[in-house]
């Protein structure tokens, strides 16, 4: 078993949360805006009914079917000397089994369920059945986790693949990205679970230029010279996103007919949107479902980050749509 240890990081104060998660909050980098006199816009929203909140205690995210979203695939991103093909290798194989329906299930068992990060990855490597070799060298790797829950089960579940491929593990808890990147960079800790494309964005530092996109083969051919440059290596992302997605209810499902964004945007017309008080200026959040998708937004309810807030909000019917992470537990349908 690998032992938990903490690294003091007086800089350590702001969440990774919504960094990880929202690419607009690092610095606005997400997709730019296609013409609202293309295709989806052209589908004009104001001859559509007009679909009112439905309550409902199932949240479902509609999905991004013209990659509004940068893709925020997990990827582990590693200090280049702990890079050897074999722990390249076993990390591969816990980005192939981790989907986002998986990820969903983690953060439900540990957020919801309230049961131990260590607990919720050891279950889960089991259920996977990887059959991970052990072909490891007894050496000491030190997993880095960002200091929110779905981090740091992440940690847990690389440090437990580890352990299995015959290697040393410790698990240290850290604080932000500005905190342990540069730990990641010296040696420090060897290995943190990262999300593709806003540590691209953030690696690129460059506010008025996106490298990232909706396409994670795209965002890691940008992310890779980038980590490289800073003596890093990247490993196989997951199929795994937590990213900004837009939620409805299941009644709103059922009475509308809608999957997809483009769906909604053909269907539905004067839509109650909610989500963070800067979604009207974030190309990603309000902006994006106009003019990507021609979504008609008849009014915004100012609320959180995909917080309690939206999803109370969309339960309740208050709103009709609303920003959640596309990872949040509450997706759960078990």
């Amino acid at each position: 078993m690998h032992p938990r240890s903490s690294l003091v990081a007086a800089a350590a104060v702001a969440s990774l949360a919504l960094t990880a998660c929202s690419s607009g909050s690092d610095g606005d980098a997400s997709p730019s805006a296609t013409d609202a006199s293309g295709p989806a816009a052209s589908q004009s929203a104001a001859s559509a009914q007009e679909c009112l909140p439905v309550p409902g205690d199932q949240l479902v995210v509609l999905e991004d079917d013209m990659a509004l979203q940068n893709s925020d695939n997990i990827i582990p991103a590693l200090n280049k000397d702990v890079a050897t093909q074999d722990v390249l290798d076993v990390l591969a194989a816990v980005s192939g089994a981790l989907d986002t329906p998986s990820l969903i299930e983690l953060n439900k068992s540990v957020d919801i369920d309230r049961q131990t990060s260590e607990e919720v990855a050891e279950a889960w490597l089991d259920q996977a059945a990887l059959g991970i070799a052990e072909t490891g060298d007894d050496s000491t790797i030190v997993v880095g986790a960002a200091n929110f829950s779905e981090n740091i089960t992440l940690a847990e579940i690389y440090a437990d693949a580890l352990d299995a491929a015959g290697y040393e593990t410790d698990v240290r808890e850290i604080g932000n990205r500005e905190t342990y990147l540069p730990a990641l960079e010296s040696g420090e800790i060897d290995i943190v679970p990262e999300y593709a494309a806003t540590f691209a964005e953030f690696l690129d530092g460059d506010v008025e230029n996106t490298v990232a996109s909706g396409d994670i083969a795209e965002t890691v051919a940008a992310l890779t010279p980038l980590a490289e440059a800073r003596g890093l290596v990247v490993g196989q992302p997951a199929d795994a996103q937590d990213q900004n997605a837009f939620a409805v209810t299941q009644g709103f499902v059922d009475q509308y007919g809608v999957t997809t964004l483009s769906e909604l945007a053909a269907s539905c017309g004067g839509i109650v949107l909610g989500g963070p008080p800067e979604c009207p200026e974030r190309p990603f959040c309000q902006p994006g479902l106009e003019d990507t998708y021609g979504i008609e937004v008849a009014e915004f309810r100012s609320l959180d980050a995909g917080g309690p807030l939206t999803k109370n909000a969309i339960t309740t019917g208050e709103i009709a749509l609303g920003l959640v992470f596309s990872s949040d537990g509450a997706l759960a349908t078990s």
